[in-house]
């Protein structure tokens, strides 16, 4: 994480993503603006919780523990996004954990001044309202739709996400097959399967798998056997 020493470029954030009415004079001194670099995590599940932070560039992977053990993805996440609004409204740890998939810039402030300047603030208390209520509805019908997919569309949906950014047309990204244990774990299935399937999309030409990497060959192909991104709900 780096902060970026731009006051100019803050407020240009705040105004592209509407912020200033939900971020008044008093909050605003407080905010700052932060880039994470491609892979690097924002917070990890269990961590304690001190900021909020607003993602307002760049694409964010979020999962978590299952009582397994395991990892598993919950979501793919582009602007407008918070992160620690759930742990500063109950006051906990890390729910999540949180991964930049492209770099990422984001505005954070810390709950101190959330506290002191935001509890009587209906703008922000409402903004805060109405993201968490659609987290928690999202959550819900993720939990108990995701493994009802077949492990194709889960595995096209997972390349999807992490290969590309649409806010960011530069950005490609690639899987890295040393990883293919984490992706089986992040989408719910086994090693075993996952290779068959991925032998299978190879073979219809939709990835390729080489150099230790999985390349989406066929972007149009993979989006069709995905039907709608099911980590990247709307």
């Amino acid at each position: 994480m780096k902060e970026i020493q731009d006051r100019e470029q803050l407020q240009a954030h705040i105004a592209a993503h509407s912020l200033t009415a939900i971020f008044n004079e008093q909050l605003s001194g407080h905010l700052h603006l932060y880039s994470f670099a491609q892979g690097e995590h924002i917070c990890s599940k269990g961590d304690p919780s001190e900021y909020l932070y607003v993602l307002v560039k760049g694409k964010l992977k979020i999962f978590t523990a299952t009582p397994e053990g395991k990892t598993l993805i919950i979501c793919f996440k582009t602007p407008l996004e918070l992160i620690g609004d759930v742990e500063y409204i109950q006051g906990t740890e890390m729910i999540n954990t949180v991964e930049a998939v492209s770099p990422v810039h984001m505005l954070g402030i810390e709950y101190r001044w959330l506290n002191k300047y935001g509890k009587d603030h209906p703008p922000l208390l409402n903004f805060l309202l109405e993201i968490i209520t659609h987290k928690f509805y999202r959550k819900s019908n993720f939990l108990s739709l995701n493994l009802m997919h077949p492990v194709e569309v889960r595995l096209a949906s997972y390349l999807l996400s992490i290969s590309y950014d649409e806010s960011d047309p530069n950005f490609t990204g690639q899987l890295s097959t040393i990883n293919l244990t984490d992706t089986a774990n992040f989408i719910g299935t086994s090693y075993r399967h996952l290779n068959r399937v991925i032998q299978k999309l190879t073979q219809n030409g939709l990835i390729e798998r080489g150099n230790g990497h999985l390349l989406v060959k066929d972007k149009a192909g993979l989006t069709a056997l995905a039907s709608r991104n099911i980590y990247e709900p709307n």
